[in-house]
């Protein structure tokens, strides 16, 4: 074989990667080439061909799945929806020193205030606190996002009492805040005897000193309750019947409020109210004359809950605001500063004034708010006909 060919044949092995570099160099000076020629060649085409990657082994794992349940990093801002007057006057400030969150808290008077905006996508809220049966309603529209429990480490906190709610089947959506009762506020140094029933807002006596509270469900609630009937009944028997003792009690109202007759209370301008017992405890505070009682009749118990909208941009932030308020420490904070009782069971011994979880005999007479369904709309005109009455 000639040396043309053996030379020939040795730039073919290498440049088709069938010789190494050093194999490559050794043979070529054994052929007569110089080490100039061959410096030259090499630099032209970068040194030779790179060795081909070996195969992955066919026995390596497969690369992880994406987790489903990360919702990346904490981030910095977080926007919530609350009712007023219904969280202690440091938990924010101490969630923002904690962790470095920014937060922007707006409040609401009504679930149908809170819902409306909701509804039409205002306000890029991260979180909003609805009352159970509006929980339902959410989740059904398709509006919440569900939790992951994996950021809820302090989930263990939560009484028995409020894990799989009828409202929140497996606790999908919603962390419980605060939980209480609506019943009767009034002034005892002037109201005598003390009033035991929803038919003290039928009596004359009390004509402009007394108010129920700005709320559809609350108001037909109790004068359903008042006859002996559901608070959810939809039978347009019992719903014309409540109308007609509605129409006749406004009459005698002052006016139809929530939250804000608590200043009224302690004024003593209005004597008689419709209430929620933790308004009342606040109201208390400042005029101790002020009592609570939940008719013979009854009346309802709700628990509201922290839920995160579908829509939230800062959701993980969120997540982290509701493991802060599981703690015992923060959640005793909230419920001495509203007068509420508290889901944490682990927080019930840190209370100044806990609100004892109902017994069996008080729950007989205590009663959930439920999603009305199809009869939403029949309520809807009911209250309209009873505000414009």
């Amino acid at each position: 074989m000639s040396h043309k060919t053996t030379r020939d044949q040795l730039f073919a092995d290498f440049m088709s990667g069938r010789k190494d570099r050093r194999s490559f160099i050794r043979d070529a000076i054994t052929l007569g080439a110089s080490v100039t020629a061959l410096g030259a060649f090499l630099e032209a085409c970068g040194g030779g061909p790179e060795p081909a990657a070996a195969p992955p082994p066919t026995d390596a794992p497969p690369a992880p799945a994406p987790d489903p349940d990360d919702l990346g990093p904490i981030g910095t801002e977080l926007n919530i929806y609350n009712w007023s007057d219904y969280i202690a006057e440091d938990t924010v400030a101490l969630f923002e020193k904690e962790t470095g969150i920014k937060v922007r808290y707006d409040t609401y008077e009504s679930n149908e205030e809170m819902m409306a905006k909701l509804q039409v996508g205002a306000g890029g809220y991260d979180m909003v606190v609805p009352t159970g049966y509006i929980v339902t309603v959410l989740g059904a529209q398709g509006l919440l996002a569900p939790l992951k429990k994996k950021y809820l480490t302090n989930w263990g906190n939560v009484a028995p009492l409020f894990l799989d709610p009828a409202f929140d089947p497996g606790n999908e959506y919603a962390v419980p805040w605060q939980w209480g009762t609506t019943g009767i506020a009034y002034r005892s140094d002037k109201v005598n005897p003390p009033p035991d029933s929803w038919g003290i807002f039928l009596d004359p006596k009390w004509r402009r000193r007394m108010t129920q509270m700005d709320d559809v469900r609350d108001v037909i609630g109790s004068w359903l309750r008042y006859r002996g009937h559901s608070l959810n009944a939809t039978d347009p028997a019992l719903l014309d019947a409540a109308k007609a003792d509605a129409i006749a009690s406004k009459a005698l109202l002052k006016a139809y409020i929530s939250a804000p007759v608590k200043g009224q209370l302690v004024a003593g301008d209005v004597l008689v109210a419709q209430l929620w017992n933790g308004d009342t405890a606040q109201a208390a505070v400042e005029e101790p004359s002020i009592k609570y009682v939940v008719p013979k009749e009854g009346g309802s118990i709700w628990t509201d809950s922290l839920v995160i909208p579908k829509t939230a941009p800062n959701k993980r932030a969120a997540h982290e605001f509701m493991n802060f308020i599981l703690r015992p420490d923060i959640a005793a904070g909230i419920s001495n500063f509203t007068g509420y009782g508290t889901p944490n069971a682990a927080a019930m011994d840190k209370l100044e004034s806990p609100v004892p979880y109902p017994d069996e005999e008080e729950r007989k007479r205590l009663e959930y708010q439920k999603d009305l369904g199809a009869a939403t709309d029949a309520w809807d005109q009911l209250w309209t006909d009873i505000k414009s009455a």
